[in-house]
């Protein structure tokens, strides 16, 4: 007889294969095997005419367990089918042109760039010849050059040195790494000792063109890892300027977001200039205007905040004056874009529940509306019109048009339209209510599919993470709440004091609080939602989340258990005290607690879930990822034994191969599955309330 914990992942893995293998073309309640197979559409590309399009898709190989990326081509005008160009490749980019088109694929296990003709009988060349992958790459305006970002040792005077240096560490038996200094870890990678550099190389494709490195000189990562990419590096107008951010790192770089902007010569005459020095907070995303004249960026002012709201400066290249173009909204814009003539920026911010695409005009600092409801996750805005990447709650992403004031939006690629057609979803329903300090919150609700008035259903009440985040008008495939609609569960959701979208003010009002403010609008929230909403069965409910979110079901399992049936923690901090001499961005920990542990100890105990451990008594299910370096795994391992010793029912799920989320399809179908069993067990009619002895 196999051992319970054996058998139970052999029977969730031979669900998970049979749940997402096969398709269902008759209607039925939206699930994780619909989530998994969904097309991801992404990477828009708007051609220098404004008539076509350049996009990828990246479909599920399940049973090769990972996503497959292909490169896309859509006429917008004649209404024609979209046509595959390449069958993998990632970040397509336009010839200046528009005559070709650039792409990242991989060759002998190597990612180079590639070019390909926009001709019936064209093939693809390739152009660069490096020994080491292109992570990032931008054209110059003049289609002569590209930047491009490659992972090096510093010390390596070029390409083939890091690669040797890299097999050479493959071949060494002894298996230790000595470090001198943080981070020895980041997000899910062991440090190595290289860095992101910044190289431009000649487009020509000549094999024996060498990339000349323009980041010399500069003690950090371009782009930033591990999420930075190809919006942290441009060309002047006249491609003989480049300018470019990095973190500045050395010793300080773990506690520390001062990243600089910097200009440098295209042809790497001059050592970089720091264009940002004065400001020790975070600088950075450079946009330059038609004319050449002005930088614009966005940039923090409290150092050592990641939340800190993004304005968006102007530097005067000519005389250095900077200003802030809109410095009262009072909203932290994203995805910096500018108008062809010059006159208007454009950019995204969380906005009250929704993600919409802003036009700030350059001379007034005016700011207006232009796509509205939804979440607009990334966007070209070309000489006539938008290009848009557009989702919400009930629909995954999708392209859209639309001119340049937002007029006329128009939907133009339908990819999952047929799934969507199957799959039934909930309809969601945004309200508001009075929480901490009788300031007004908002939350949302999402109903249960096939959803019959007067009926009483049971409740997921997902806690967002961040927490400097929010639950809001978009498409997820982690947090999706239609993936609890769609077992019968009603969904709550509350953005708490700390949420983003409301105000800064709104934002920085969790730091040090993280117990506090947050959970009284849950309480309120809830209350709220009850009174409200009918359909609520408040006897059965279960709580859920992940990050901050597992942090406050920690949290609530000590101090606010009494409404729930059962408890689901995903790669939260159980305790705070080792969270702090265990996690890698020490920046964010000392923000949020005031300062280091070993200074205000009492602060990093004051909203400890640990301490209150002999009040847990609900089932919790804690899931854990073993390459999770933001929280580390020993966190949910704590929490398991906990229960385990308290007697409390429970279970720990732990993917060794995931970092702070669960991305591989199989691995999503799992945790889906083994949450949706256990909120089923605790919230059915018959199973016992509390269960602590």
């Amino acid at each position: 007889m196999k051992p319970l914990f054996v058998a139970l992942a052999l029977a969730l893995a031979t669900t998970s294969a049979i749940s997402a293998d096969v398709e269902s073309h008759t209607p039925h309640p939206f699930n994780i095997r619909d989530l998994v197979m969904m097309d991801r559409v992404g990477d828009p590309q708007l051609s220098p005419d404004g008539r076509q399009a350049l996009y990828t898709v990246r479909a599920t190989d399940y049973a090769a367990n990972k996503g497959v990326t292909a490169i896309y081509l859509l006429d917008l005008d004649k209404g024609a089918q979209p046509v595959k160009l390449i069958d993998k490749g990632a970040s397509p980019r336009w010839a200046p042109d528009g005559s070709a088109l650039y792409y990242v694929a991989s060759k002998d296990g190597v990612a180079q760039l590639w070019r390909r003709e926009l001709g019936k009988s064209s093939s693809s060349v390739q152009i660069t010849h490096a020994p080491v992958d292109v992570d990032a790459y931008k054209l110059s305006p003049d289609g002569t050059k590209a930047l491009l970002s490659f992972e090096v040792f510093t010390d390596c005077a070029d390409l083939a040195c890091s690669k040797e240096r890299l097999d050479g560490h493959e071949s060494n038996k002894a298996s230790g790494t000595l470090y001198n200094k943080l981070f020895v870890r980041h997000w899910d990678t062991w440090a190595d000792g290289r860095r992101a550099q910044l190289y431009i190389t000649d487009l020509s494709g000549d094999e024996g063109a060498h990339p000349v490195l323009l980041s010399r000189g500069i003690d950090g990562d371009v782009p930033s890892k591990p999420f930075g990419g190809d919006d942290e590096f441009t060309f002047s107008p006249d491609s003989k300027t480049v300018y470019f951010d990095a973190r500045i790192a050395g010793n300080s770089e773990p506690w520390s977001t001062n990243f600089d902007v910097y200009r440098v010569p295209a042809d790497g005459s001059a050592a970089p200039q720091n264009l940002t020095a004065e400001n020790l907070a975070w600088d950075a995303f450079p946009v330059v205007s038609p004319d050449g004249k002005t930088l614009y960026y966005l940039a923090m002012k409290e150092p050592g905040f990641e939340a800190d709201r993004f304005g968006i400066i102007a530097l005067d290249l000519a005389s250095g004056q900077k200003h802030e173009v809109a410095p009262g909204w009072d909203r932290s814009a994203g995805g910096l874009q500018i108008s062809g003539d010059g006159k208007t920026l454009y950019a995204t911010a969380d906005d009250n529940g929704q993600h919409p695409l802003f036009a700030i005009d350059v001379a007034s600092g005016k700011v207006s509306t232009v796509v509205t409801n939804g979440s607009i996750s990334s966007f070209v805005a070309g000489k006539s019109r938008l290009l848009l990447e557009r989702d919400d709650l009930k629909h995954p992403a999708d392209l859209y048009v639309a001119d340049l004031r937002g007029k006329g939006l128009k939907q133009v690629t339908h990819y999952n339209a047929e799934r969507l057609k199957n799959a039934q979803t909930g309809e969601p329903e945004f309200f508001t209510f009075k929480g901490w300090n009788n300031e007004t919150v908002q939350g949302y609700v999402v109903k249960p599919v096939g959803y019959k008035s007067g009926k009483k259903y049971p409740v997921a009440f997902i806690i967002h993470g961040g927490p400097q985040g929010a639950m809001s008008n978009g498409w997820s495939y982690r947090w999706n709440p239609q993936t609890y609609a769609g077992q019968g569960f009603a969904v709550v959701t509350i953005n708490f004091h700390g949420s983003t979208g409301y105000g800064q003010a709104f934002t920085d009002s969790i730091s040090g609080d993280w117990g506090g403010k947050p959970l009284e609008d849950l309480k309120l929230g809830w209350k709220a939602a009850l009174g409200k909403y009918s359909f609520l069965d408040g006897d059965r409910a279960c709580a859920l989340g992940a990050s901050y979110g597992g942090y406050m079901v920690y949290w609530i399992a000590g101090v606010w258990n009494e409404p729930w049936r059962c408890l689901v923690d995903h790669d939260g901090v159980f305790d705070a005290r080792s969270m702090y001499y265990s996690t890698e961005e020490l920046w964010f920990e000392e923000k949020e607690n005031g300062g280091t542990e070993y200074d205000h100890p009492q602060n990093y105990e004051k909203f400890n879930p640990v301490n209150h451990v002999k009040d847990w008594r609900v089932p919790m299910l804690v899931v854990h990822g073993g390459k999770d370096f933001r929280i580390p795994d020993t966190q949910g391992l704590g929490a398991f034994t906990a229960m385990q010793r308290r007697g409390i029912p429970s279970q720990f799920l732990h993917f060794p191969d995931e970092n702070h989320w669960v991305l591989k399809p199989q691995n999503s179908v799992q945790w889906h599955e083994a949450v949706n069993a256990w909120l089923k067990q605790w919230t059915a009619k018959d199973a016992q309330k509390n269960s602590a002895k």
